[in-house]
Parts: C-alpha cells; sequence; structure tokens
C-alpha cells in the first residue's frame, strides 16, 4: 500500500512557480463571472512567479499545502488590517487548484492556518470573501465563522460586495 503524503509548510522561494499557477487557476475558477473580465486579468498577470517568490519572503506569512510533492494551495497569514476590528489575526488568502477541492484539503490548510495565527499570539481572526462567492463564504460558515461585518471592493470601477468572517478568541 502506498502512502500518500499531505504537509502544510511555509513556502519557499523555489515554490514561486507552482503557487503562481494555484493561483491563476483557483481565481480564475472562483472569479470569472464574478470580478469584471479586464480586472481579473489584470490581477493575474500581476501575479506571477517573481510576485510569488517575493512574497515567500514578504511581511506576510505564506504556506503551501503539498500532496505527494505538488502544491495543491496556499494561504497567506497576518496580522488583521481592519484595526478597528477587535480580532488580531487575519488569513488573506486561501486558495487551492480545482482538482483539489472538494476532499478536506481546503479544511486542513486552514486549520493550519488558524493554529499558526494562534500560536503567533493572535486573539481572534477574520476572512473576507465577496459577497457572490457562494463557494468561499459556505467554506466559511461550515466551519464557524460568522459573517458579522461587509465591505466594498473596487475593480476598475466595479463595486462588489464583500463579507468578513470572524471567529472571536477560544
Amino acid at each position: 500500500m502506498k502512502t500518500l503524503s499531505i504537509d502544510v509548510r511555509r513556502a519557499d522561494p523555489q515554490d514561486a512557480r507552482a503557487i503562481s499557477e494555484v493561483h491563476r487557476e483557483a481565481w480564475a475558477q472562483a472569479y470569472a463571472g464574478l470580478i469584471p473580465h479586464k480586472s481579473l486579468t489584470q490581477m493575474l498577470e500581476r501575479r506571477g512567479e517573481g510576485w510569488w517568490r517575493k512574497a515567500t519572503d514578504g511581511p506576510a506569512t505564506l504556506l503551501v499545502l503539498d500532496v505527494a510533492g505538488k502544491i495543491a494551495g496556499y494561504a497567506t497569514i497576518g496580522l488583521n488590517r481592519a484595526r478597528a476590528l477587535p480580532y488580531d489575526g487575519e488569513i488573506y488568502e486561501i486558495y487551492l487548484r480545482p482538482e483539489f477541492q472538494g476532499i478536506g484539503l481546503g479544511r486542513r490548510l486552514f486549520g493550519e492556518s488558524r493554529r499558526l495565527l494562534k500560536s503567533l499570539g493572535c486573539e481572534g481572526l477574520v476572512v473576507w470573501c465577496l459577497e457572490d462567492s457562494e463557494h468561499a463564504s459556505s467554506f466559511f460558515r461550515r466551519h464557524g465563522g460568522v459573517d458579522a461585518v461587509e465591505g466594498m471592493e473596487d475593480f476598475g470601477g466595479t463595486q462588489l460586495r464583500k463579507l468578513g468572517f470572524v471567529w472571536p478568541a477560544t
């Protein structure tokens, strides 16, 4: 019987190409039809391999989900950017390649992200997603998040509502 290794670890610069591929695939699937095409295309082009290489050494912590040597997903985490909210931590992004979705790997990456934030002293956390992103909002609700705050995000002149899901300190 073969054993499949699944690991969540900090990203290394050599992961940059794979992370950029995950980003492109996941965002194209998640946001096609939600974010205007031109804005989405510009966002995808802006985050190529070089951008992700720099991100591995940036202020946010970049985690990867490694499944048998293939980068299946990533998460970026750090301090809450919405200082008016009473939560210390934030998961800025969490994405999986489409073929790795729906089998529990997102739960694993999300859980590890939350544990790392807590180990760094963060009390409570927030995650933002577009209101019309049913997949993301249902994921966060299933994992105990409460959509307690909302805001707006501008995409090339198109305003889209976003929801802030929160998890109070435990």
